[in-house]
């Protein structure tokens, strides 16, 4: 029976062994498909920092380009991070917010739809989305592709409980990961979309006491290039003459890989394998059901700068910019040069009749007394020419060709209007050209977005299976609670659609305009009190003691009471002012949820008193 258990269990080891064995070789072939175009990632990212004397060599790795003369400038004239810098801060702009919006008019619809709306902006407000969308986009705007890894992480959120040990437990909640072209490895580099891969690796370099910590197995560390993900070597990294090293590693790592398998017809529900090492830490099915119709899929969510045939990954505009980049850097070089000559000359000496070591070390410089071989030719300055007109012409040939290629114009780049359009319509058609120029872009954030919130809120339906407390900011700026569970989610049922936030300044604007309007004045042409105290809110007064009345304080002591009616009796008070209660629990009765509903016998009798006592 022993001998059975332990030849059972020497077959599950090996067969563990080749699993871990089998992914690592899957990550290694993946890994050495995509080489090439990591190193130009790489390049792209160098060219972006200013580092543009560089490129790849006939074996893949990234050099230094030598000087060809000692004395040849080699300054860098970086036109390339301004253009990546002004179409992320365009990105920006046109960042889309999340709306849930009902199928029908039906109150089951629209109740879902509000709550999902509300679930997104909290999760929005608590991952600060903004940031993460801007991480993802910088490096969509560099490399050409980045990502989203969608999770739901257990060790976030409220404490709910201890577990054995006493450790706290959480309720778990989402988390958004913006991820860059170099930890995602698709089994297909010519899909054109996440929906076309089968699967994907995550690999990425973790220390080796995070992954004791989470998995309970205990490796040896190695030093791990950042982006390559290869043991660090000298031969692997490159060198510059005098800077040492300069591809970043981490110290005591190990690579971890993840393998996230589609559904098929020998697993269903997919497949997930996480690996370091010669370790198989985790196999089972994907832990996610974030599809559409509640199927387990990739959460993974693709964004690109600009999208290419045939290929996963895209391209960026500073693919496209790294040749005129290079002219541009070797037209000012030369014409630096040529300045130089002119400016300090180039000086012809008869052989033997001056000092010319002295010479050559200290130049001709003001003041100077010259000795010279008696009877030899005076040393004179060689004449070399004027500037030639060329150098002009070609770097404002190249100049143009960055505004052709990059799709940034002058106005949006450097604030230039060489067109010298005046007008406020004319200026913003111009801008408008822009923004059409990144349209492929543009829509991709979206879609990406999009997708992200699509999977946020299934998560919460597998997930979040006990009662949750959402906090919301309401009108006014006040704190607003929400009670709900994945019962209440109905992920499948709305409909989303991708808005844009708008700016302070444009919401203030467009207020004063309906003021103007008088769209917000009652049937008798007034403005009610509640309708001053939202607008003095809007425009930035609402803690300003002078510009509100005691009606706001009578209207947050109404909302006060409707959330204690829903449990319990609650008499009106004498100096209530009945016509603003009145009308909040009103409001309460026509918008509120079944909770409220509940509780309508509660409701009409304290309207009752309202009545009764303001009469």
């Amino acid at each position: 029976m022993n001998s059975e258990k332990e030849t059972s269990e020497r077959a599950e080891l090996r067969r563990r062994k080749e699993l871990a064995q089998s992914v690592r070789a899957d990550f290694e072939a993946r890994q050495e498909a995509r080489r090439q175009l990591e190193r130009g990632w790489e390049l792209n990212m160098k060219f972006v920092s200013g580092d543009q004397f560089c490129d790849v060599s006939p074996a893949g790795e990234i050099e230094e380009e030598a000087r060809a003369f000692f004395w040849q400038s080699r300054r860098a004239f970086n036109h390339i991070a301004p253009t990546v810098d002004t179409r992320v801060a365009r990105l920006a702009k046109v960042r889309p917010s999340l709306v849930v919006r009902p199928f029908s008019d039906a109150e089951d619809d629209v109740k879902t739809a509000r709550l999902c709306s509300n679930v997104l902006q909290s999760v929005k407000n608590r991952l600060d989305l903004d940031r993460i969308v801007s991480r993802a986009t910088l490096w969509s705007e560099t490399c050409g592709t980045a990502f989203y890894k969608v999770v739901w992480n257990f060790a976030d959120g409220n404490i709910i409980g201890a577990d054995e040990t006493g450790r706290p437990l959480r309720e778990g909640d989402v988390n958004v990961i913006p991820l860059s072209p170099f930890e995602v490895y698709p089994d297909d580099l010519s899909a054109e979309s996440m929906e076309e891969v089968k699967s994907v690796i995550h690999a990425k370099a973790v220390p080796v006491s995070e992954i004791e910590e989470r998995f309970g197995v205990k490796l040896a560390g190695r030093r791990i290039t950042r982006f390559s993900l290869a043991p660090y070597s000298s031969a692997s990294g490159w060198k510059r003459p005098s800077d040492g090293d300069v591809r970043p590693a981490e110290e005591d790592c190990e690579i971890l890989i993840e393998r996230y398998t589609r559904p098929d017809g020998a697993h269903p529900e997919g497949r997930l394998e996480i690996v370091a090492g010669d370790e198989l830490l985790f196999e089972g099915s994907l832990p996610y059901k974030n599809g559409d119709r509640g199927e387990r899929i990739l959460p993974f969510i693709r964004q690109t700068s600009i999208e290419l045939a045939g290929a996963f990954f895209g391209t960026s505009v500073v693919d496209r910019m790294i040749p005129l980049q290079r002219a541009y850097n070797a037209v000012r070089n030369r014409k630096h040069e040529f300045l130089n000559r002119l400016s300090a000359g180039v000086v012809a000496v008869e052989d033997g009749s001056v000092d010319a070591e002295e010479l050559a070390e200290d130049g001709l410089y003001p003041g100077k007394v010259l000795v010279y071989r008696q009877g030899a030719s005076a040393p004179t300055f060689l004449d070399c020419g004027k500037l030639p007109a060329e150098f002009a012409e070609e770097e404002e040939r190249i100049a143009g060709e960055f505004i052709l290629v990059s799709g940034m114009s002058e106005i949006s780049r450097n604030s230039a209007n060489p067109t010298h359009v005046m007008s406020a319509v004319g200026l913003q058609l111009l801008l408008d050209q822009d923004t059409n120029r990144m349209h492929m872009s543009v829509e991709s954030v979206e879609r990406a977005v999009k997708e992200a919130g699509k999977q946020i809120l299934h998560l919460y339906k597998q997930f979040a299976a006990t009662k949750r407390l959402l906090r919301m900011t309401g009108t006014g700026g006040r704190a607003e609670l929400y009670y709900f569970s994945s019962s209440d989610i109905s992920a499948d049922d709305v409909q989303f659609e991708t808005g844009y936030d708008r700016t302070p300044e444009q919401e203030r604007e467009e207020l004063l305009n309906l003021l103007s309007l008088g769209l917000l004045k009652d049937e008798k042409g007034n403005f009610t009190d509640d309708t001053r105290n939202r607008v003095l809110d809007a425009l930035g007064y609402g803690s300003f003691a002078n510009a509100r009345d005691v009606s706001h304080l009578h209207a947050r002591k109404a909302e006060r009471e409707n959330v204690l009616l829903a449990q319990r009796d609650v008499e009106a008070d004498d100096y209530d002012d009945h016509g603003v209660h009145i009308a909040e629990h009103v409001r309460a009765l026509l918008s509120g949820g079944e909770e409220i509903q509940a509780a309508k016998e509660r409701f009409l009798r304290h309207l009752q008193s309202h009545r009764r006592k303001g009469a």
